[in-house]
């Protein structure tokens, strides 16, 4: 069971050429600020407003599952790689062949001390972007589909 990491670019590529699907696993708010374009939205984590923190997402594997098959080609991202990263082993876990990491996110990851890049994100690599919630991808469209829900 091991993951695959690779940065925004080659994701790109695998995203445009290789037939691979981005999920993106960041909160449906972060999703609808911008996004990579033609990324499907199952978050790890939701914004809980009563607490104003991240809250574990109980259905994001059932949600998975329901929409994509052990065999699909998924490039898993969220803001700079950490939930991703955590996405990735879980659905590996579970059965899925190729999950792989894009490592930066959407945001890039800059080191702490010094401000600087450390992995380029989506957005700072000048690629493709997408906003709002497109209907056939959003997490509501996928998380009706895993509840059997088709209207």
């Amino acid at each position: 069971m091991s993951v695959k990491h690779v940065g925004v670019r080659e994701a790109h590529q695998m995203q445009t050429g290789d037939g691979y699907t981005y999920v993106d696993v960041r909160s449906v708010p972060e999703f609808e600020s911008g996004h990579p374009d033609g990324a499907h939205n199952v978050p790890l984590l939701h914004y809980d407003a009563a607490t104003g923190r991240m809250a574990p997402n109980p259905d994001f594997l059932t949600v998975v599952q329901a929409n994509y098959p052990p065999d699909a080609k998924l490039l898993l991202g969220c803001q700079v790689g950490g939930r991703s990263a955590r996405a990735a082993m879980i659905l590996a876990a579970n059965g899925y062949e190729t999950v792989v990491n894009v490592k930066g996110g959407f945001g890039g990851q800059r080191d702490p001390a010094t401000g600087q890049v450390v992995e380029e994100g989506w957005s700072q690599a000048d690629l493709p972007v997408g906003t709002g919630s497109p209907d056939d991808v959003a997490y509501a469209a996928l998380s009706a589909k895993a509840s059997g829900d088709t209207r």
